[in-house]
Parts: structure tokens; C-alpha cells; sequence
């Protein structure tokens, strides 16, 4: 089966009963969101929505801002709704940055009409996600500017290791705290603040969010060591491929007897029949096994921090927000330790 977390199989993992209906209004605010004036930016803006994504960080705001079960307010769509553009926008800039010529299963908007129009569009996306939460108020403005600011952190962080074989597990965590976890992290704060919730549940659900994209993101970045193409839905072993050494193969590269056979494969440009020889190694030492571990203790603490959130319990609809919080992290690291037995 494959692995990858999309629109289809995210409401199962969560198991909130109101989530698809919040899903499908969230896509209607996607596409009003995006509309320009200029027919032409409108395409381009709106490119990558029929094509769909995780939506993991919009469904994420809303399950927060609805922990009874019931359905998502308006302003929590809209806070979701802003959440998305920022990851949307991001993803235009990154494909430029990576040249890359698909995304989600479709030709990439750089491919299609250029770089600069890429980058023009993404721009477009975080000033329409920012127009939205100036709308929710000066805090919700305030986190998606800083959030936005952490995201081109994290990414640099990442470039200025690119092809080094020097990079540490420190570096490594910082610049996925950047790239994906702020991100999270403010997907949940949002979706709490625009729910009203008390501060000290905001908090919580901020620390869960952070906690959950770092094992998201260690989870991912192991897929791509031992995961097909078809069950990723992308080419394997592209972080290989560009350069990204990521935790198993920072921890393959610890070992000194696999270091004698995988560094001379790397800190270049890789064939694919480099690229496969680098994924076998890396798979044949435990680095992969010891990574899960570090992806299964952020899951445990993002568990932990949903235990600190002040119940809520009027109008509770079956399962709760709560439930399905608390072992997302551990349901995502459990189906990722599965595919590498699997593959191994």
C-alpha cells in the first residue's frame, strides 16, 4: 500500500467525523482565495489546487479549532485557509530553487510558464495568506509574517549544507525545525487562537505542532531513503540526488565501514545507479531503524503536549479533536516503520 498521506487518507488517520466536510470547505475558500483581478495570475495561482497535497497543516488548524468534534467556525477555515497558501507558496519557490518539473503529479508551474512567473506567483500566495490573517487579527498576522520568515530560515539553513558530508545532526535539526515544523507548529496555534481557546492550551497545541513536523519531516526524509517512486508519488532518493543529506544518512555516514563506501558516492552529482547504491547502504547499517527512533520520541512528545490542553466537552460529537491528536505522530512513524520492513 502505498505510503503517501493525501486528502483520502488523512480524515482515516485522524478520524474526526467533521474533517471532510471541513476539508471540502476549506478547498472553496482555497479557490476564492486565490482569485485576481488578472485572469492570467488567477491560472497561475490556481495551478496546483486541483492537483490536491497532504492538506495535513489546514486539517491540522481545524481538527485544533473544533477539539469537541463539531464542525470548524469560519475563522478557523480562514486561519487554516491562510496556513495553506504560506505551504503553497513555499512550494512554487522551492520547485524554482530545484528546477523540479512536476509537483503533486502535475507539471510544475516553473516548467510551465518560467521561473519568473513562478516566483511572481508564490509572492501572490503569501500576500493573499497575509491579507487573510490581517483579517483574524494582529497576533494571527504577527505569527504567519515570523512563520514565514522561520520557513526561508530553515530552507537556507538546508542550501549552505548542500553536498556536505560534514553536516551535523544539529544543522540537520534546525533546519527542519525551519522548514517544516514552524509551520505545523503555527497550523495549530492558529487554528487554536481562532477558536478561542485559553493560553495555556495555545501553548500546547503550539509545542504539539512543533513536535509533530519534526518527526513528520524525519519521517518523510527516511521514506525517501527506502520508499518506491509509486509509494512515494515522487522520484526516490531525490534528496540524495540534490545534495540534502538527511538523518539516515548522516547516521549512515557516523559508521566508519559504510562511510569507506558511501562518502565517495556523495558530495557530487549522482547517477540513478549511484543514487540506488547510496539507498542500499544507508539502509543496511540501522541508521534507518535508530532515525525512526528519533521521529518516535518527537511523536511522543507531541503526545505528551496534547495531555496539557484544557478538555473540552460540550457538544462533543464522537471522536474528539483530542483523540485524534494524540497519536497521529505515532500512527505516522508506525506506518513509515512498516513500509522499511517491508522494504528491507
Amino acid at each position: 500500500m502505498a505510503y503517501r498521506l493525501g486528502v483520502d487518507s488523512l480524515a482515516p488517520l485522524l478520524a474526526v467525523p467533521t474533517l471532510e466536510g471541513d476539508l471540502a470547505r476549506l478547498e472553496g475558500a482555497l479557490d476564492a482565495s486565490v482569485a485576481s483581478t488578472d485572469p492570467f495570475l488567477t491560472q497561475v495561482a490556481a495551478h496546483l489546487l486541483p492537483a490536491g497535497g497532504k492538506r495535513l497543516r489546514p486539517a491540522l488548524a481545524m481538527v485544533v479549532g473544533a477539539l469537541d468534534g463539531s464542525p470548524a467556525a469560519e475563522d478557523v477555515v480562514s486561519g487554516a485557509c491562510a496556513v495553506e497558501l504560506v505551504h503553497l507558496g513555499s512550494l512554487y519557490h522551492d520547485d524554482v530553487m530545484d528546477e523540479a518539473t512536476t509537483r503533486r503529479g502535475v507539471e510544475s508551474v516553473n516548467a510551465r510558464w518560467g521561473n519568473l512567473v513562478a516566483i511572481l506567483a508564490g509572492d501572490y500566495l503569501l500576500a493573499r495568506a497575509s491579507e487573510i490573517a490581517a483579517s483574524l487579527g494582529t497576533e494571527v498576522a504577527g505569527l504567519l509574517a515570523a512563520t514565514i520568515g522561520r520557513l526561508c530560515e530553515g530552507q537556507v539553513g538546508e542550501l549552505a549544507h548542500a553536498f556536505d558530508l560534514g553536516r551535523s545532526e544539529a544543522a540537520y535539526l534546525t533546519s527542519i525545525e525551519g522548514k517544516t515544523a514552524s509551520l505545523m507548529a503555527t497550523a495549530c496555534r492558529v487554528g487554536a487562537i481562532t477558536a478561542g481557546l485559553d493560553r495555556r492550551s495555545v501553548e500546547a497545541l503550539t509545542t504539539y505542532g512543533q513536535r509533530l513536523g519534526m518527526a513528520f519531516q524525519i519521517v518523510d526524509d527516511v521514506l525517501d531513503v527506502v520508499a518506491s517512486p509509486a509509494e512515494l508519488g515522487k522520484p526516490a532518493g531525490n534528496d540524495l540526488l540534490e545534495g540534502v543529506y538527511t538523518l539516515p544518512v548522516i547516521r549512515a555516514l557516523a559508521i566508519p565501514a559504510t562511510r569507506a563506501e558511501l562518502g565517495p558516492l556523495l558530495g557530487r552529482g549522482m547517477s540513478p545507479d549511484d543514487v540506488e547504491a547510496a539507498r542500499a547502504l544507508v539502509q543496511s547499517n540501522g541508521a534507518v531503524a535508530s532515525s525512526l527512533e528519533v521521529a518516535r520520541a518527537f511523536a511522543a512528545g507531541a503526545s505528551a503536549a496534547v495531555a496539557e490542553v484544557e478538555p473540552v466537552v460540550a457538544g462533543a460529537t464522537g471522536r474528539t479533536g483530542y483523540e485524534a491528536l494524540a497519536g497521529l505522530g505515532e500512527r505516522l512513524v508506525e506506518r513509515a516503520a512498516t513500509l522499511t520492513a517491508v522494504a528491507g
